[in-house]
């Protein structure tokens, strides 16, 4: 079965398969119903809030749900959990950071651990000024120093706000509070997270910037497939370094953090604000250190016509997000 999200490109895509004997759908329904259809593992990869329908109707199967979407924890991460655990789906996180730390956890972790330490290789921007910054373009924030990804997902890691976005997601993830969520910049991306236990232990998971590695895991746990990516040298590589985040240049982290720790429908505001945000950089309508304080202002602007409550549904949490974009589309026009 093949399903494209924009019902205007359904006969384009029944004719191309036109003879094949896939069934071929479209639109919001076309994506659910084909999430919901009966399988052994699902891969959840449709970017932004649009990929939460389909997810959850996925989760309803009660099988194991790969998880790559970020937007399902940090838009209805309580909503979206409370479904998982209704549905006693096994949910594998995809993510390479996630995956690290689900890969360096063991049983006694809920009462061990002393905090998750995600790492981020600090984007293409890591040594720039403020000054540079102000004059960052497109074309420059599409260039990530160690993974090849969308343009979305690459401005994200730019501003760093997708590592603010993977401290929500971990929040949902892993059995931790808040306060034991912490970021560390490490440039050569070879370490993908850690795990720092109470007796001083630090578990790291290791590998080459490579995609494929935590992919296969979901598919195959608690098995590992071969699969064809470089094997680490660490001998070649000689030397790993780490340094704290600077919220100053990079406020997205600061911001995401905010988000996670007042809850309610502020982590959903965010994101939306956020995919807006990215969209108007990429356009031209937005300078690249605009994006984060643009979000900000989107964030007290929804809240003060529709308050912080945390939403309750899945309609809620749509809702909240199509009120964000319109709000932060007509603040761009402006």
């Amino acid at each position: 079965m093949a399903v494209i999200g924009q019902q205007s490109l359904y006969q384009d895509l029944k004719k191309a398969l036109s003879g094949t004997g896939i069934i071929v759908a479209a639109g919001d329904q076309g994506l659910v119903e084909a999430a919901s259809r009966p399988v052994d593992i699902t891969m959840a990869g449709i970017m932004g809030a649009a990929g939460l329908r389909p997810t959850l109707a996925a989760v309803k199967l009660g099988n194991r749900v790969a998880l790559a979407n970020k937007e399902c924890l940090v838009a209805a991460g309580s909503l979206f959990m409370r479904e998982v655990d209704k549905y006693d789906t096994e949910l594998l996180p995809v993510d390479s950071e996630h995956s690290a730390i689900f890969q360096a956890l063991d049983d006694s972790s809920k009462r061990n651990i002393d905090k998750i330490i995600l790492t981020a290789s600090g984007g293409p921007f890591r040594t720039f000024s403020l000054q540079q910054l102000q004059h960052v373009t497109p074309a420059q924030a599409l260039k990530h120093p160690n993974w090849s990804m969308g343009r979305k997902i690459s401005i994200d890691s730019a501003t760093m706000m997708n590592k603010g976005l993977e401290l929500i997601e971990a929040l949902y993830l892993f059995p931790v509070a808040a306060e034991q969520l912490d970021i560390v910049i490490h440039p050569q991306s070879i370490i993908h997270s850690m795990v720092s236990y109470i007796d001083g232990s630090v578990i790291a998971q290791m590998g080459a910037p490579d995609m494929r590695t935590p992919i296969a895991y979901s598919l195959s746990w608690p098995e590992r497939l071969k699969t064809p990516v470089e094997q680490l040298d660490l001998a070649k590589i000689a030397s790993l370094s780490f340094e704290s985040p600077d919220e100053t240049r990079f406020s997205a982290i600061k911001l995401a953090r905010q988000a996670m720790l007042q809850g309610g429908n502020t982590p959903t505001i965010m994101n939306a604000a956020n995919e807006i945000a990215v969209e108007s950089f990429l356009d031209g309508k937005l300078a690249f250190l605009e994006i984060s304080s643009f979000c900000e202002r989107v964030i007290e602007a929804v809240q003060a016509q529709m308050g912080d409550k945390s939403p309750l549904s899945v309609e809620e949490v749509l809702e909240i997000d199509h009120s964000t974009r319109i709000m932060a589309q007509s603040s761009i026009i402006m």
